[in-house]
């Protein structure tokens, strides 16, 4: 059974086929939204009601074809499938072909006639007419003038050409059925969570090449001892309470420079990298699934077709120019799963800074598109980039520009709008912290549209900030409430009448994990 937008994605793409008799769509959905789903009822649809129809599905990567083989198979197990595929070992045609790049990009003859061409992962995809993908559809289409292109992606965008749609890209229009802030309000993704991690590496002078940090020195800067002990440090420290962590490595030699450190402080870490034998893959996938793995390094191999629902934790160690592989890689936290109620995300990276949150990425743009950034030197009014500390003209030193204060916050990765609900009714009681064993103040506010309150939490027996804030808060709601409890210090008494008082009319919330977050309390509701 399709979810909703599921269903919605197959309709809007026969839609735009009817009125587009030429080019190319492409669905964009969320990682972690089904798209092996889609693909199946897809083929499923298309042979049934056009029997002729031969479809091929590329991607590039073993794990995503036998997972939408699987898929396809669960909804139609007569399916008329094939494999092509090395690395699956199998090489069979059929109607319906799900085939790896790699091993049929020099197969177009052999393949055949194609109606219906299916690229997962489909940025990817060469933007000019070059690359596997490029050569074969070119060749494909000289068999069949009137072959089709769908793709599917959750990042449309290439680094140094922006859109997958920009010219001359196969793609001609985006098809966007949903997003990942629908998906997670609609609790079809877990939320993710993120911190300001006390560590974060220096990235000043790194140099790019293709749009991203040069891979060697970026391995250089960030894989050293002293890095490595205050980052893993600090994984430790905040995933007391987390079971499955993913780290994001810069590199081959960092991943197991990180599991070995993360080892000798008794946590159960592994390596996946590119060069690991596929059996030993596999087991450490499977140790991770179940639990008996807590962390997994691994250096750009984990970013696609690795399904671990479980994922409460990344650490992202791997600075990136690229918002496509900065969604890939948080994207492995947002499945659901039993006992998880989101994933917490450490960037010691500085890409959530760099890229917005995972509801609102800034797509890379064009190559040479914009006006470069230039300063003018204040000793001689010699143009330069703002990079550029000293003057090539007189050699005037620039002072180092002041580093911003940090502000990112716990949801600043998802950024999603408060819910408001319309109170008419509130309950006070005493409470006790299972945590702490202090005596709290507990709030819920009813609704007449609702049998689950939304439920707020006053620490005011607890020192420190916590305490007093509390206090101050508890205080400034008696006093729109019209409460008079300025002496009483018993809090089941304080509860009571607070209880007896008037609520705010409309209380603005966000979800934290299984509780609440209160951000705003309305009493007059025609003032706002």
């Amino acid at each position: 059974m399709l979810r909703p937008y599921q269903h919605k994605a197959i309709t809007q793409l026969y839609a735009w086929f009817e009125h587009n008799p030429t080019g190319n769509p492409c669905l964009v959905l969320p990682t972690g939204s089904g798209k092996s789903h889609i693909i199946a009822h897809l083929c499923h649809d298309m042979l049934t009601t056009w029997p002729e129809t031969r479809v091929l599905m590329l991607t590039h990567q073993k794990e995503l074809i036998e997972q939408n083989a699987e898929k396809l198979l669960g909804v139609w197990p007569d399916a008329p499938l094939g494999i092509y595929s090395a690395s699956v070992g199998r090489k069979d045609l059929d109607q319906i072909t799900f085939a790896g790049i790699q091993s049929v990009r020099r197969q177009a003859k052999t393949i055949g006639h194609i109606d219906i061409t299916i690229i997962d992962e489909c940025h990817l995809c060469g933007h000019h007419d070059t690359g596997s993908y490029r050569k074969l559809l070119a060749e494909l289409k000289e068999i069949n003038p009137a072959l089709r292109v769908v793709g599917l992606t959750a990042t449309p965008y290439r680094l140094g050409h922006g859109s997958i749609t920009d010219e001359p890209a196969i793609f001609s229009a985006l098809i966007e059925p949903t997003s990942v802030l629908d998906l997670v309000q609609a609790q079809y993704l877990s939320p993710l969570r993120s911190k300001l991690t006390n560590y974060s590496y220096e990235l000043d002078g790194l140099h790019k090449r293709g749009g991203d940090y040069i891979e060697k020195e970026l391995a250089e800067r960030i894989n050293t001892d002293g890095q490595n002990v205050e980052v893993v440090d600090e994984i430790i420290n905040r995933g007391r309470d987390r079971k499955t962590w993913l780290v994001f490595c810069s590199g081959v030699e960092h991943a197991y420079a990180v599991a070995d450190r993360l080892r000798n402080r008794g946590i159960s870490a592994e390596t996946i990298t590119g060069e690991t034998p596929k059996a030993t893959r596999e087991s450490l996938l499977s140790d991770f699934r179940a639990g008996r793995l807590r962390a997994l390094t691994n250096a750009n191999c984990l970013t696609t077709g690795v399904d671990v629902p479980g994922i409460d934790l990344i650490a992202l160690l791997r600075p990136t120019a690229s918002p496509g592989l900065y969604v890939q890689m948080v994207g492995r936290g947002m499945r659901l799963a039993e006992g998880k109620s989101d994933c917490l995300v450490l960037d010691f990276a500085g890409a959530v800074k760099a890229h917005g949150p995972i509801t609102d990425v800034r797509p890379p743009g064009k190559a040479g598109q914009g006006e470069a950034p230039l300063k003018a030197c204040p000793e001689c009014n010699e143009l330069i980039h703002l990079s550029v500390m000293r003057c090539p003209a007189c050699n005037y030193e620039f002072p180092p520009p002041p580093k911003p204060k940090p502000k990112l916050h716990d949801d600043d990765i998802m950024r999603i709008a408060p819910f408001q609900m319309r109170v008419t009714d509130w309950r006070w009681d005493k409470h006790i912290s299972r945590t702490s064993g202090l005596e709290m103040l507990r709030i819920s506010y009813y609704s007449g549209l609702t049998n689950d309150p939304v439920r707020e939490y006053m620490p005011v027996r607890h020192e420190g900030y916590a305490g007093r804030k509390a206090v101050e808060t508890v205080a400034i709601l008696a006093r729109s409430a019209g409460a008079d409890v300025f002496e009483i210090d018993d809090l089941a008494e304080l509860a009571q009448v607070l209880s007896r008082s008037t609520p705010p009319a409309i209380v603005e919330y966000k979800r934290d994990g299984k509780f609440h977050k209160v951000v705003r309390r309305i009493w007059n509701v025609t003032a706002n």
